[in-house]
């Protein structure tokens, strides 16, 4: 099955420098992948140089790109010729199968859910991605596209999070928990209290509240969260991770001693890097949407935006949209709704 996926190319803090190398890697990786890069073509071409006659890849021309910092309402209205707007109504336009952009969240946010519209039954998008833990991996959603949910919101976050973990990751009854301030259930607001119950009452395998320790060292395969608290679990996970390496960096570089060690302890540290390293789990859907969009860092380089490319093409391939939709017709689905 051939799959094609639409780049940003002049998205993120990187633009083209990472994306156009990430773009020729993936290529080579996976002999089913095309790739359509959005973006100026004479830029595309020069960063490209040999590899611009690839026979798996195709240049967009998009000579507007939406800033890092500019509002998603100017973004929408005024950069309707930007290369995020042209990848994302190449997926509309059933010319790509799915888009990436490590561009301004905000803009790719409202601009996928203006173009792209969302499923029946799903009021709001909501951003799926994966963080690191003791013992494998966790996915949490939302991670910053709702900074407050309503209850029916976060439920609806539970059942597209179980769809995509049930066809990316193979669990076929993923546990799910519901990020709180305690486990008790007197503790939290009235939103999360009756979201809860309304987990409780699904058919999900929902296994109650977690606290944020959880997060690294819990069981659950899921944690639903409105957006502000799981964009700032996202954000604090990445920098704990950075510390961590530079910390031990500094530690076996202080002396011959210190640095010997080091030596002989590489093998174990390479290992134990490469499990905390934010740039192999980076990408993370927008589920709930009528196509395929992943949100990569805006500070990714191209190993990382490598992997974000790959998390686009398993999501077409598992056909994740096509699994909600079906879900999302069942008559206990339609009636688990709360005001």
């Amino acid at each position: 099955m051939s799959i094609i996926v639409a780049l940003d190319a002049l998205g993120g803090e990187g633009g083209i420098n990472v994306t156009v190398p990430a773009a020729i890697s993936s290529l080579k990786r996976n002999p089913n992948l095309f790739i359509i890069l959005v973006g100026s073509e004479n830029l595309l071409r020069d960063r490209l140089g040999e590899n611009q006659d690839h026979p798996r890849l195709r240049i967009q021309n998009a000579e507007q790109f939406v800033e890092m910092d500019e509002p998603p309402s100017a973004a929408l209205r005024f950069k309707k010729d930007s290369s995020m707007r042209i990848a994302i109504d190449l997926v509309n336009n059933n010319e790509a199968h799915a888009c990436v952009s490590a561009g301004n969240t905000g803009a790719l946010m409202a601009t996928s859910k203006f173009v792209l519209k969302t499923l029946p039954g799903i009021d709001r998008p909501g951003i799926c991605g994966v963080l690191p833990r003791a013992h494998g991996k966790v996915r949490m959603m939302d991670l910053g596209a709702s900074l407050a949910c309503p209850p029916s919101l976060l439920y609806q976050f539970g059942m597209m999070a179980t769809i995509i973990v049930r066809y990316l990751d193979g669990i076929d009854q993923p546990s799910i928990g519901l990020l709180n301030v305690g486990i008790e259930d007197i503790k939290g607001n009235k939103d999360i209290k009756d979201a809860s119950e309304l987990l409780q009452q699904s058919h999900l395998n929902y296994q109650g509240f977690v606290e944020g320790s959880d997060i690294f060292t819990g069981s659950v395969d899921i944690i639903i969260c409105d957006g502000f608290s799981g964009n700032v679990a996202l954000k604090t996970s990445e920098g704990l991770a950075q510390m961590l390496i530079e910390i031990t960096k500094e530690g076996f570089e202080a002396n011959f001693s210190s640095k010997l060690f080091g030596i002989l302890s590489k093998p174990v540290l390479g290992t134990i890097f490469q499990r905390i390293d934010h740039r192999r789990y980076n990408g993370a859907t927008l589920l709930g949407l009528r196509g395929i969009v992943v949100k990569s860092h805006g500070g990714a380089d191209s190993l990382a935006y490598e992997n974000a490319i790959d998390i686009a093409y398993r999501a077409v391939e598992s056909k994740v949209i096509s699994h909600i939709e079906t879900e999302l017709q069942q008559p206990t689905l339609r009636q688990q709704k709360i005001n």
